[in-house]
């Protein structure tokens, strides 16, 4: 237990910090330039790290149990406990008991703690991602992040207050762009970040005024002046605001399994009304079927009108050519509107079926994730006992290969999962069903004390066979 938790510490923060990282390399871009303090940075950090948690598990089970047992076998002490009697099942007990515990601790954090952390980091993430940029002003380029203005700058100075050579336009006049013109000026922005401020000298502001809609009538305004004094809000930049957490509070993510279970309940209960009422729908736009139920009154035709309607072989014929006109005109109107009403309830139909697996997919990810945490030691503890090879070498490239089995396995069975093409149990499933099997071969075959990795035990079944070739080569030589 000592040589398995040292291991298992060690790479279960170094697979959630590579992870996070991993994370952050995909939003990078929505990071930089956003004026973010270092404490929103962190605060998302915890909670990407805590979501990231269950996977981070698994994969630092299955390399620290590879990392023990290849140890404990290349030191020759699993030799000496067989030696003793005692089988590698019994070996393996306290720690599948601790893997076992593991998993207790996996499928409790998924269920109570990964929801709010999911909850917290969606609703920070999309802050972050929709926050305009910082300001950053360049020479020579408009900057027009604030909103009704397009701000250039000729020159700053070092120290970044002095500017020179300015040009604000003021956007939102319907005649045209107002604007300022300035030889030189300090900014500065205020203490709260709030307000840019421009204290312009030597320039002048030109405006034209007038009504739009009342044709070429208007004045151009020119005033010339030596200090001018303009503002800026920069209210809308940066990340100043944050939005409530309840926006997400509906997303199947964000529910625990008592909550899934409760909104499973309430989606198939509204599936079931779609359906009652798609069928109580089709059946009342069906009008005609009514009255082909109804037998027909024929007592009061005479002779002769029935002659003439049992020689009709189809429903039109019975019709004159004024009244055939309006029925068809009729039955395609009924028809679209069949049509339509069935695509809309049709649509809903396939709206909360995809609601349902969405949510069963959730309910059975809370368990898959906890029970891989079990399934990857089964696999690294007795692959550990064949290969005999401790430290970061190779262990670390079996459990790379496990790890990137059991990732895809489970990220091609959700997939199928979402589209329907395999039910959510199977598709969630697909990687416990294939990892567990060979777990099982290597338990099996690390009882056994296979050579199941052993280079001598290949290099010994290929040796008959280089020989034959060279014996052939100079045979026929």
């Amino acid at each position: 237990m000592k040589a398995f938790l040292g291991p298992f510490t060690a790479t279960f923060f170094i697979t959630l910090l590579v992870l996070v990282i991993q994370f952050f390399w995909l939003y990078i871009d929505d990071f930089v330039g956003k004026g973010l303090g270092a404490g929103v940075i962190l605060e998302f950090i915890a909670y990407q790290s805590a979501v990231l948690v269950p996977l981070a598990l698994p994969l630092a089970v299955l390399l620290s149990s590879l990392m023990t047992f290849g140890s404990l076998g290349e030191s020759f002490e699993l030799v000496a406990i067989k030696s003793a009697g005692i089988s590698l099942l019994r070996f393996m007990r306290p720690l599948f008991i601790i893997s076992v515990l593991i998993a207790v601790i996996a499928f409790l954090f998924s269920n109570y703690v990964i929801p709010v952390a999911n909850l917290k980091s969606r609703t920070l993430l999309a802050d972050i991602v929709y926050a305009k940029p910082a300001f950053d002003l360049k020479e020579g380029v408009f900057y027009d992040r604030i909103n009704g203005y397009a701000i250039k700058v000729g020159k700053k100075e070092s120290n970044d207050s002095v500017i020179r050579d300015v040009i604000i336009y003021e956007q939102g006049n319907l005649l045209q762009d107002n604007f300022i013109m300035a030889r030189s000026g300090v900014m500065r922005v205020t203490g709260n970040k709030r307000i840019l401020e421009f204290n312009l000298q030597d320039g002048w502001r030109y405006q034209e005024r007038g009504n739009p809609y009342e044709g070429p009538k208007s004045e151009f305004v020119r005033v010339g002046f030596k200090t001018y004094n303009k503002q800026f809000d920069l209210g809308s930049l940066g990340f100043n605001s944050r939005t409530a957490d309840s926006v997400n509070k509906n997303n199947e993510r964000m529910f625990s399994m008592r909550q899934l279970n409760k909104a499973l309940d309430s989606i198939q209960k509204e599936r079931k009304a779609v359906i009652k009422r798609m069928s109580e729908d089709m059946a009342y736009l069906f009008t005609f079927s009514s009255v082909l139920q109804k037998p027909w009154k024929t007592d009061q035709l005479s002779s002769s009108e029935k002659k003439r309607i049992r020689s009709k072989k189809y429903f039109n014929q019975l019709l004159p050519d004024t009244a055939l006109i309006n029925c068809n005109s009729a039955t395609k109107s009924a028809a679209s509107s069949i049509r339509m009403s069935a695509e809309s309830l049709r649509s809903v139909l396939e709206d909360k079926s995809r609601s349902i697996r969405r949510h069963s997919i959730e309910w059975h990810r809370k368990i898959t994730l906890s029970l891989a945490c079990i399934i990857l030691f089964l696999i690294g503890a007795p692959l550990g006992a064949i290969i005999r090879k401790g430290g970061l070498g190779t262990p670390l490239i079996f459990a790379i290969v496990f790890f990137m089995l059991f990732y895809f396995s489970s990220t091609v069975g959700e997939k199928f999962a979402k589209e329907n093409t395999l039910s959510p149990w199977l598709g969630m499933w697909m990687a416990s069903i294939v990892l567990f099997p060979i777990g099982v071969f290597l338990t099996y075959k690390a009882m056994r004390d296979s050579k199941l990795l052993n280079n001598e035990t290949y290099a010994r079944l290929i040796r008959p066979l280089s020989l034959r070739i060279q014996f052939s080569k100079k045979t026929a030589q």
